[in-house]
């Protein structure tokens, strides 16, 4: 005998919805390689070269970071590791599961589901791989002191759902152009490695050039950050709500081209990835 389905509670659907958004999460960081671990220390070793090669650049042509004192390796760390958890992100939901996915037919998964998955385990990645660095700079070369920690984890935050929300903007479009996407995605991430400000502050900038960064949401966060690590700097350009309503503006937009997309998508397209 066929019988009625109940519908769920509210509370009961939110929990049903987070435990796939869990396990979907736990997917999402072992689909890049097949040991976890493996895949934790390709990301530390590619954040560590990183440094290595600002340090490098920094040393041979006789650089010196203006506008700012303090730990240098400090300087260098918080601007990559915030381009890295904000590009990572970004680059994380442009590949996560669209709308023609196989995973889609099976309920209830949705597109949803895959987004705050793939943005969920990038973010766990990334704070494992800053706490093994920092604690590994701690130990090992000099104690570590950050003036206000609370205020720089909320900026590695800030990048990283500043990078989900132009994830989103990024996968909606996808299905329509998938190679013109991921080229457009990848050269915004190669555009941010200078104009992040990884290796400059702004107060240390002319006028003239400060327009040329202020657009970018990451400067933003990248010199408020600075702000909260080291005790003499004080930002005088930037601010912390232009990349905040940026990124919800950013994310609604998202949000609407994938729905959008994912109402108007069709199984053929998946032939095109």
């Amino acid at each position: 005998m066929l019988s009625n389905r109940s519908p769920d509670s509210a509370f009961a659907s939110a929990f049903t919805i987070l435990e796939l958004i869990y396990h979907s999460a736990v997917r999402s960081v072992r689909k890049s390689h097949g040991n976890a671990l493996v895949g934790l220390l390709m990301n530390i070793v590619q954040t560590l070269m990183l440094v290595a090669v600002f340090y490098g650049m920094y040393y041979f042509a006789g650089w010196q970071p203006r506008g700012i004192r303090g730990d240098f390796l400090l300087y260098l760390m918080t601007g990559v590791f915030l381009y890295m958890c904000h590009v990572k992100a970004m680059g994380a939901v442009v590949a996560s599961e669209g709308p023609t996915s196989a995973m889609m037919k099976h309920a209830p998964m949705n597109t949803i589901v895959a987004i705050g998955a793939a943005a969920l385990g990038e973010l766990y990645i990334q704070i494992l791989s800053m706490v093994v660095v920092l604690f590994l700079y701690h130990a090992a070369w000099q104690p570590l002191e950050v003036h206000d920690p609370l205020g720089a984890l909320l900026m590695l935050l800030l990048a990283w759902f500043s990078g989900v929300a132009l994830g989103t903007i990024f996968l909606a479009a996808k299905p329509w152009s998938p190679q013109a996407i991921n080229l457009s995605s990848q050269i915004y991430s190669r555009a941010n490695m200078f104009a992040s400000g990884k290796m400059f502050v702004a107060n240390s900038l002319p006028g003239y050039m400060l327009p040329y960064f202020m657009w970018n949401p990451l400067f933003h966060i990248i010199d408020q950050a600075r702000g909260y690590a080291f005790l003499n700097y004080n930002p005088h350009y930037t601010n912390v709500l232009y990349p905040v309503a940026f990124s919800f503006v950013a994310l609604l937009i998202g949000l609407m081209g994938e729905f959008y997309t994912r109402r108007r998508a069709s199984i053929s397209w998946g032939a095109k990835h």
